[in-house]
């Protein structure tokens, strides 16, 4: 179970506590400048700020780099290294260190994560060679091989920043098949995210941030309400049932 217990970042955060469940996925939504990736940053340890983020009563903030990396894994908004390398090279560099990369699972876990998101072909590719999309794949497949229980049986958090951005529509796709995989496996996924309508299919629980004070956590439905929507983003927003399901429409 992760406990958020008043935490905050200088004037770019204000406190917020939140529990998240194993196994839950959790939206952390807002305007541009709202305070989702610092909120993110500080939930990786890689900030300074203040309270606590409990994992298994192990606090974060307080934890090693080396600690950190085997309880959760952290996606930052894509970047590439300066540095070159092909991509099983850049994959080997996220075997957790609890696991020998030599193991026969890793081999097994990497076939699976780059089949999955349909990058097996690119294994022997330099990093600096690919497309967004191509990469921004990569590195979930990175990420998730952090953390992957059957490799890492420390980890209980993947936290991701905005990891649909760079991606097309049958790769989001993707995406949320692989946080619902991880998800099943008890892990809890904690993801910043612009697309409200995912939101409202994919995420369990979601936090509506407006300049770094929380509006509101619930449920989906509850907390992407008309109303909310409106006050927050300070636009028309409407609605309307899709296949018995609701849908947000935006002016």
């Amino acid at each position: 179970m992760i406990h958020i217990n008043s935490l905050h970042v200088d004037e770019r955060l204000l406190p917020l506590s939140f529990t998240c469940q194993p196994g839950e996925v959790v939206h952390i939504v807002g305007p541009n400048g709202s305070g989702k990736s610092t909120l993110l940053s500080a939930l990786s340890g890689i900030i300074d700020s203040k309270g606590d983020v409990l994992c298994d009563d192990i606090d974060l903030t307080h934890c090693a780099l080396k600690e950190l990396a085997l309880r959760r894994a952290y996606l930052s908004q894509n970047e590439k290294p300066a540095f070159n390398l092909d991509v099983f090279q850049y994959l080997a560099l996220s075997v957790p260190e609890c696991t020998s990369l030599y193991d026969p699972e890793v081999a097994k876990v990497v076939k699976l994560l780059t089949g999955l998101l349909k990058v097996s072909d690119k294994l022997h590719r330099s990093i600096h060679q690919l497309s967004g999309g191509e990469w921004q794949r990569v590195r979930l497949a990175g990420s998730c091989l952090q953390i992957w229980p059957t490799l890492n049986p420390y980890a209980k958090l993947l936290i991701l920043d905005e990891p649909g951005a760079a991606l097309d529509i049958a790769q989001e796709g993707l995406l949320y098949q692989l946080i619902d995989n991880v998800a099943d496996m008890g892990l809890t996924v904690i993801m910043a995210n612009h697309d409200l309508n995912r939101s409202l299919r994919h995420a369990d629980k979601v936090l509506l941030l407006e300049q770094g004070i929380v509006q509101c956590f619930g449920t989906p439905e509850s907390v992407l309400s008309e109303e909310n929507l409106r006050k927050v983003f300070d636009t028309s927003v409407k609605s309307v049932l899709v296949e018995g399901k609701p849908y947000l429409i935006f002016d």
